[in-house]
Formats: C-alpha cells, structure tokens, sequence
C-alpha cells in the first residue's frame, strides 16, 4: 500500500494516466468511427468529379479550354466555384448557344444530377463560393424592410427599384428578378454574373442577402398593391406625375397657342 501511494504521489503519475485515457479513447473511436460513410462520401464525389469531366469535355471546353483555363471565346472557371456552375447551368444560360453581349436565361439541358456532377468538377479546380443551402436562402423570418434599403442602395441602379430590370450598355440589361427562385437570386449576389459585381459574405452576410430576397417576394407579390394606380416600371406615382407632366404642360402649350391664335384673329377684325 506504502508503495502505491507512492507511485500517486510521482510527479510523472498525473501524464501517464491522462496518456492512457487518449490511448483507449483513440482506440474507441477507430473501433466505432463510420469509416465505411466517410470512404463511401470520398469515393461518390470523386465519381461526380469523374463523370462532371466528361460532361464539361462535350459542352464547355469548347470554349472554357480543356482545363476550365478559359480562350478566348470564354473566360477561365477556375476559382469560380460551384455556386456560380449552377447559377449558370441551372438558369440555361450556359452553355451559350452563341456570343453576344449578354448570354439570356433560356430552357436548362441539364439534369440536377448532371449539374451537381459539372459544379463538382469546377469546384473540384480551385476554390469558390459553394452552392448555397437551403437554410442560406430560404427568406422565412427574414427583414424585408431591410432587404429594401439593401436592394434600393445596391441594386435597383440597374434592376429597378421592384427589380423589373432595366437596359444598360452596349446592349447588356440587367435582367427582371421578378418569378426569380431565392437560390437563383443568393448565387447572383455570391458570384456577381456576367455585368453584375459579386457580394460575398464578406460584403454582404447571408442575414442580408435574406433580407434582399424577402423584399424581392413581397413587393412582387399579387397581394402588394402598387402606389398610385398603374404599375409603370413599377415606380408607382414617379412615373405617373412624369406622365401628367409631360401630357399636361402639351395641353397646356396647345391652349396657349390657341388662344394667342384666337385673340390675333380678334384684333384683325
């Protein structure tokens, strides 16, 4: 017993027990540790990478380079990420039937599976931003007051202030956000498209990005009525006292011009 206690009492005693608890516990844990999923999740994305190659060698190295390192008939995809793959693939705008100022949104050719395999293979590249959750977008609970200022300091310079779109240069537009899936419109701000510069979460956290979407949803909704009457760009009373004014000041300048008429006819008599 003395000489137990006295090997308690060894300075050395206290790390030979807390050694011996790692070494059973990391004995557990290789015993019950789901290695089978972890081996079965590594060998399926390396399989979606595989059969993404060889989708993207038939529609996209025809002008992104067999190496997603871009020509010059398509800028590099390397970094891009996954998010952007399926902005673009899911929204049929990739890949492009012909170039142009503005690839437009068009019927998708691509399965989910398929899109899922091609966004591995891109991220598989370089890295960038990933395909959102549901829980990233989903704008349940969301500011949309907030959303507005967002969106009006942001974004309606190009897409409107209800996001009806609008024109902008050499025959680009920034496109109607109206019918547009929350996902669709979360990839947008993480990549910035084409013309549209991007808002990472370091720009924008997602909380924002909710925000934005829950105000797209509400001012387009059937229930949200528009302020003045007639929709007009949706701009509601702006647009419209443009249009009295406008109309008014010509009936007006006619009357005028009339009357001067009628009174110089007078004069003569």
């Amino acid at each position: 017993m003395k000489k137990l206690s006295a090997r308690r009492r060894h300075p050395l005693a206290a790390v030979v027990v807390l050694l011996f608890a790692l070494a059973v516990t990391g004995g557990l844990y290789a015993a019950f540790a789901p290695a089978d999923k972890a081996k079965a999740d590594d060998t399926s994305q390396s399989l979606a990478i595989e059969e993404g190659k060889k989708l993207y060698a038939v529609g996209c190295a025809s002008c992104h380079g067999t190496g997603g390192q871009g020509s010059s008939d398509g800028p590099p995809l390397v970094g891009v990420g996954s998010a952007a793959v399926d902005f673009q693939v899911s929204t049929g705008r990739m890949p492009a039937q012909q170039p142009g100022a503005q690839v437009p949104k068009k019927k998708n050719i691509y399965t989910d599976a398929q899109i899922e395999q091609l966004s591995a293979y891109i991220a598989s590249l370089g890295p960038g931003p990933e395909t959102p959750t549901k829980e990233q977008y989903n704008p349940a609970g969301a500011d949309s007051g907030n959303g507005g200022v967002l969106f009006r300091n942001n974004c309606a310079q190009c897409h409107n202030f209800t996001g009806n779109g609008g024109a902008l240069t050499h025959g680009k537009y920034a496109p109607p956000l109206d019918g547009v899936s929350p996902k669709h419109i979360y990839e947008a701000m993480q990549t910035g498209p084409q013309n549209m510069p991007s808002f990472p979460d370091t720009t924008m956290p997602e909380k924002e990005k909710r925000d934005i979407i829950a105000y797209l949803q509400k001012v387009n909704s059937e229930e949200t009525e528009t302020p003045g009457g007639l929709e007009l760009g949706g701009l509601g009373p702006v647009s419209e006292g443009l249009f009295a004014w406008v109309f008014g000041m010509s009936a007006m300048i006619v009357l005028a011009i009339w009357v001067a008429a009628r009174t110089a006819k007078a004069k003569k008599s």
